[in-house]
């Protein structure tokens, strides 16, 4: 019995180990194929909810400027940049610019706590089918989308932000 055990347990690791190299290698050969929202197109627009039901739609925010961030609570540069992120919105919101930080896909529960966890006081919305992530051609996160108040993409940042780079990028949305 213990040596059928052994056997089992190899064999799970061995097909875990097989998984993650095939959707490694599946990354790595389609990562070019991945269509992201280019400088100077028109933003996809889009309709996402937040945690209370509330629908937030991009292009109803023509003539502002969109800080348009793609993140996830297990993402640990999205845990060190969010608190700048919540810093220069609340200096930049009353100048015409707003954040929309689109979780994608994880459960209520773990936004919610997250969110409590920072005081996150802007929009959060919530990607469940990862269309908005796909239209985006969003990969690795965090990922950000600079968005002028024509509804234009000015700039696109991937990797951590510190809380200087945060604030030139709002400063170079707002109307």
């Amino acid at each position: 019995m213990n040596k059928k055990n052994r056997q089992i347990r190899r064999t799970v690791i061995l097909v875990l180990l097989a998984v993650a190299i095939i959707y490694t290698l599946y990354a790595n050969f389609t990562k070019d194929d991945r269509k992201v929202a280019a400088v100077g197109d028109k933003a996809p627009d889009f309709v996402l909810t937040d945690l209370d039901g509330k629908e937030y739609k991009l292009s109803d925010y023509k003539g502002k400027g969109v800080f348009l961030n793609f993140w996830g609570t297990y993402c640990k540069p999205c845990k060190k940049e969010m608190p700048y992120v919540d810093n220069q919105y609340k200096k930049y919101k009353e100048q015409g610019v707003e954040v929309l930080a689109v979780n994608v896909g994880e459960t209520d529960l773990a936004i919610e706590t997250f969110a409590n966890q920072y005081g996150l006081s802007f929009p959060i919305v919530v990607d469940e089918d990862a269309e908005v992530q796909e239209a985006y051609g969003i990969y690795p996160l965090p990922a950000t989308f600079l968005i002028n108040p024509d509804g234009k993409i000015v700039k696109y940042i991937t990797g951590e932000m510190n809380e200087q780079m945060v604030q030139q990028y709002m400063e170079m949305i707002k109307p």
